[in-house]
């Protein structure tokens, strides 16, 4: 991934009448990075994809796409953007050539360079089979590779990819996830989805946004940390007192699932595991179960979400 900036974010605001859809939201994509953007209904997401691509002006703030600005050059930075909207604009009479001839000339590349532009979109989506087929007959996954060929026609700087495996089977699911790592190689991808495992597999950076404001923004490694255990499964045949359990080191609190299997809840740099373990043998406990319970991406995401949903109604 390099350095190289191809999109800056800037104190982006938006309002509809009084409401703050979008609140002060800044950041920058990088060559080469998958940036996964998240966020519940209602949160500003929509608003901000539709900003970025150039369909709705922000009230506030600046966006530069490969040294364009968005306000002052829009002809310049557009021409920067591929972008692929939830539903993709296709014109389902056309074969899938035509349509990329069309999507080739609107995007202003140079007649004697269409030809090659359309080959190489339809060869990096996989349409080969396809080229003479009415986009209408293709199946959801051939139309969603279409919708992606148009959006790097032109070979933009930047690729907006609004929920691009909505609606797929398991196998187109897959093929796509395929071509965006693809795409990323040469572009810099913004990625909108609502499936969590996705943000995973594909993206870099993944950044959350919640009642019109940037809440989380951080590589997908340090969220992985995030969903480390901090929590131990226990069950014990011969159980001391909760208050026993909870003496020991790194502790934090414990919950009674039954009379025998309880929940340990510890600090993340303080694993009580290896004195569960002597002290289970040495005082009798009869030990059956010690296990980490291990975080999903989608407990991690809604505790991101509450704790800032806390924090605005302590502010408030």
């Amino acid at each position: 991934m390099s350095n190289t900036t191809l999109l800056s974010a800037k104190s982006l605001s938006r309002f509809y009448g009084s409401q703050h859809a979008v609140n002060n939201v800044s950041f920058e994509i990088h060559k080469g990075e998958v940036l996964g953007f998240l966020g519940p209904n209602g949160a500003g997401k929509s608003t901000t994809m539709k900003m970025l691509s150039g369909n709705l002006a922000p009230d506030r703030g600046e966006i530069t796409i490969n040294g364009y600005d968005l306000l002052s050059q829009p002809k310049q930075a557009k021409a920067q953007i591929g972008y692929l909207p939830e539903q993709p604009p296709l014109y389902k009479e056309l074969t899938v050539k035509e349509f990329l001839m069309f999507c080739a000339q609107i995007n202003q590349i140079p007649s004697a360079k269409i030809t090659k532009a359309v080959n190489t979109a339809i060869e990096r989506c996989g349409l080969n089979e396809v080229t003479k087929r009415l986009i209408g007959h293709l199946s959801k996954g051939y139309q969603q590779r279409v919708g992606i060929a148009q959006a790097i026609i032109h070979t933009p700087a930047v690729v907006i990819l609004d929920e691009p495996t909505s609606g797929l089977d398991p196998i187109q699911i897959r093929e796509i996830r395929h071509l965006i790592r693809d795409i990323a190689a040469e572009h810099s991808v913004i990625l909108s989805t609502h499936i969590l495992p996705e943000v995973q597999t594909l993206c870099d950076r993944v950044q959350i946004i919640n009642h019109g404001k940037l809440i989380f923004s951080d590589t997908i490694s340090s969220l992985s940390q995030q969903m480390q255990a901090s929590s131990l499964i226990l069950s014990l045949d011969n159980p001391p007192d909760i208050d026993r359990l909870q003496q020991l080191s790194g502790v934090t609190a414990i919950e009674a699932i039954s009379s025998t299997r309880f929940r340990l809840h510890y600090q993340p740099d303080n694993n009580p595991t290896q004195d569960l373990l002597t002290y289970a043998v040495s005082e009798h406990w009869q030990l059956t179960e010690l296990a980490p319970e291990q975080h999903s991406l989608e407990d991690v995401f809604m505790n991101i979400i509450q704790q800032e949903s806390l924090t605005d109604v302590q502010a408030a």
